[in-house]
């Protein structure tokens, strides 16, 4: 298996994690409870392996940048998901991304995507905000996601120069997670109040699940990024939406409309051009 063709599989498993543990996320009663579960429990889990891997020499840099923009990100996540559906909310956020995320990678990296590469970028954003189409969205939730889609960005381009720069992926995905989830869980845990500790116990379980869930899902797409170009994997990610609409339906019992099933395969059309290219 080449290079490439690795990338482009573990993005196509992160994406499928990501989308269960935002699920899981949206299924909390305290979603600012359980994010702090969630990232307080990757930390742990990437302990082991910031302990064992080379300290991240030469991205420090990055995972500081990382991490704050990685707070601010999930502030505006939590706050889309407490006033929107999550069918809604989460396909703005996701549909954003692939196209900022190719500006920055041009502008910042001078990673110019191939021409299938582009429209595949393209179809896959717009189909994922065509998602969102027919859902009824507040001013707030729509602010709050889009702030998501630029963070979500932001963090995307400086994560793929700082495991590059990193000694190796594992380096800068243990500490990734270590700095991350000492940050937010604390950030989240304050938020949250008195009654965060209650809230805990009563959610902990899917919380240290979906925590390591993280873990997997983030650092498969970390890997990637150090293998490959960052624009069309980053669009490759957001096929999580196909497997959110399934867990929206399943799961969280809400309804997809025509409209949306012809979104999902606009999204499938756009990830075989970028597999293709």
């Amino acid at each position: 298996m080449s290079a490439t063709d690795l990338a482009f599989a573990l993005i196509l498993v992160s994406g499928a994690i990501h989308a269960v543990v935002n699920a899981i996320l949206k299924s909390g009663r305290d979603k600012m409870a359980g994010r702090a579960l969630i990232d307080g429990s990757s930390a742990i889990f990437a302990l082991p392996i910031a302990l064992l891997a080379p300290l991240p020499h030469g991205a420090w840099g990055w995972l500081i940048g990382s991490a704050a923009i990685h707070l601010v990100y999930l502030y505006a996540l939590v706050s889309a998901f407490q006033v929107a559906d999550f069918s809604a909310a989460y396909p703005i956020a996701r549909g954003t991304a692939p196209a900022l995320t190719a500006l920055l990678a041009v502008a910042l990296m001078d990673e110019m995507p191939a021409p299938l590469e582009l429209a595949g970028i393209a179809a896959i954003s717009a189909g994922v905000l065509a998602m969102s189409l027919g859902r009824h969205i507040g001013r707030a939730a729509l602010g709050w996601s889009l702030l998501t889609g630029a963070c979500i960005a932001a963090y995307t381009v400086v994560d793929a120069n700082g495991v590059r720069a990193a000694p190796s992926a594992l380096s800068y995905i243990g500490w990734s997670f270590l700095l991350l989830g000492a940050a937010i869980a604390s950030m989240f845990a304050w938020l949250s109040g008195p009654g965060f500790l209650a809230t805990v116990r009563g959610q902990w379980q899917p919380g240290v699940i979906a925590g390591g869930l993280s873990l997997v899902s983030y650092g498969c797409a970390l890997s990637a990024y150090r293998l490959g170009s960052t624009a069309p994997l980053a669009a490759l990610r957001e096929t999580s939406i196909l497997f959110a609409t399934l867990i929206a339906v399943v799961w969280l019992k809400e309804t997809v409309t025509p409209l949306r099933g012809a979104a999902a395969i606009g999204i499938a059309a756009g990830a075989m051009l970028i597999l293709a290219s």
